[in-house]
């Protein structure tokens, strides 16, 4: 190459390697000092893709988490209020059991009276309990549901027995015979409304139906304007809520006691029937047969779905509902709509008390395993979130995280590379000026 001083090719040569060397230590120096090996699109556009998409879902993982977490929280309140009220309805059963003893005066049932209220008033105050602003055991977060009615289920008589079957002759599920005689009496009572009804009369030739005729209701109807008798011998017991066919446990036959009105307002919460010869002595056998009858239709009012949603995915509808019911003494059939409670003044008050504290216990038991299974259910969707959050996090740190053992290698390479260039362009700026020899 002749001897140029208009154009040095070897300096122009020399820069651009200094300009390539400057532009890879500029990389280098970025992915160390950020710790990633792809710091935007420019570096890698499909990989930079993947990993702002996997962004996303970590971080909306850790936000289900969140929620999950506070949806945790939020049933733990619910499950405070309703084991509150659980507990009260275990002493309240200890104390209709010690009012139905006539160890005690009147007196001391007006006392015993006086706590029970004051319980009852607690109960009320426990669906009251909030989270966030949120009520939600007062029944503003029931499921979807239709208008239900009480059914009693007595699953303990005689498959065969009817509306029509005789006092005298019924008989127990495996058949035999309840040894009620005509000369016996029988005693029935039921609470409706926070007031209990009751009467006694001689058996005599009594059917189920007449039993249910010679009744006291509001003094001057009969328990039949309250209650139907189902006696069909099959297992169809009645509907819920969501029109669901309800059937005994064995879909056996079963005797069932039907509100004739339905809703909270037209529930029975509670039914007892007892047996005592023309003595007076307490025909055990056939009150255990006759006495249990158990609630397998809950009553309740028309909902539209008001459940609790807890989102707790990254895509829609990843969610679960929580429906949780009326909590109330109302709803629990402790208290009627005018406010008055359920009575103990008496011994036979305070006996069928028993069944109705005995129902109140079952419906806060079936929430409370209701919202304690919904908690077991979120501590496993957290623990899911949490795993699949740290295998995205993973994945996502294998497509962008930097190896600074290579990067390091990397920029040092480039640092000594840039060194070296700055000096040749050095030498080759140099170069021209050998031409001056030649013009002295």
């Amino acid at each position: 190459m002749g001897m140029v001083v208009k154009n040095n090719m070897s300096a122009v040569s020399t820069l651009n390697t200094l300009n390539k060397n400057s532009s890879a230590l500029a990389k280098s120096l970025q992915k160390v000092s950020s710790g990633m090996k792809i710091n935007s699109a420019a570096d890698d556009a499909s990989g930079y893709a993947i990993s702002e998409r996997m962004r996303v879902q970590i971080r909306g993982l850790d936000q289900a988490n969140s929620n999950t977490q506070s949806g945790s929280s939020m049933m733990k309140v619910a499950e405070g209020a309703v084991s509150s009220t659980v507990d009260i309805l275990k002493t309240l059963k200890e104390k209709v059991i010690n009012a139905a003893n006539d160890t005690n005066t009147d007196s001391d049932r007006a006392t015993i009276q006086k706590e029970l209220d004051q319980s009852i008033d607690q109960i009320d105050d426990n669906a009251n309990v909030t989270y966030n602003g949120k009520y939600l055991v007062d029944g503003s977060h029931n499921s979807k549901t239709n208008t239900t009615t009480t059914a009693l289920t007595n699953e303990s008589l005689d498959a065969a027995t009817k509306a029509g079957s005789a006092l005298t002759a019924l008989k127990n599920r495996n058949g035999e015979d309840l040894n009620i005689h005509s000369t016996d009496n029988v005693t029935i009572s039921y609470v409706k409304e926070g007031k209990t009804y009751t009467t006694t009369f001689q058996v005599g030739a009594s059917t189920l139906t007449d039993a249910l005729n010679k009744t006291a209701y509001n003094g001057t109807e009969k328990l039949e304007k309250a209650l139907s008798l189902n006696t069909t011998v099959t297992s169809k017991i009645g509907t819920d809520g969501s029109g669901n066919t309800v059937y005994t446990a064995d879909h056996g036959c079963a005797l069932t006691l039907t509100a004739k009105t339905g809703g909270v307002a037209g529930q029975i919460s509670g039914f007892t029937i007892s047996i005592t010869n023309n003595k007076g002595a307490i025909n055990k056998s056939a009150n255990a047969v006759l006495d249990a009858f158990s609630e397998s239709i809950r009553a309740q009012n028309k909902s539209e779905d008001n459940s609790l949603v807890l989102q707790v995915g990254t895509k829609a509808n990843q969610a679960i509902k929580v429906g949780l019911t009326d909590m109330r003494s109302q709803a629990l059939g402790l208290k009627g709509a005018d406010g008055e409670t359920l009575n103990v003044s008496t011994q036979k008050k305070a006996n069928a008390a028993i069944n109705v504290l005995d129902n109140a216990l079952q419906k806060a038991l079936d929430q409370q395993t209701t919202i304690g299974s919904v908690e077991s259910r979120l501590e496993y969707t957290s623990s899911n979130l949490t795993t699949a959050s740290e295998n995205v996090q993973s994945s996502e740190s294998t497509i962008r995280d930097a190896n600074m053992a290579k990067e390091m290698t990397e920029y040092t390479k480039n640092n000594v590379l840039m060194q070296a260039a700055q000096s040749m362009l050095a030498q080759a700026n140099q170069s021209s000026s050998s031409v001056l020899s030649l013009l002295q």
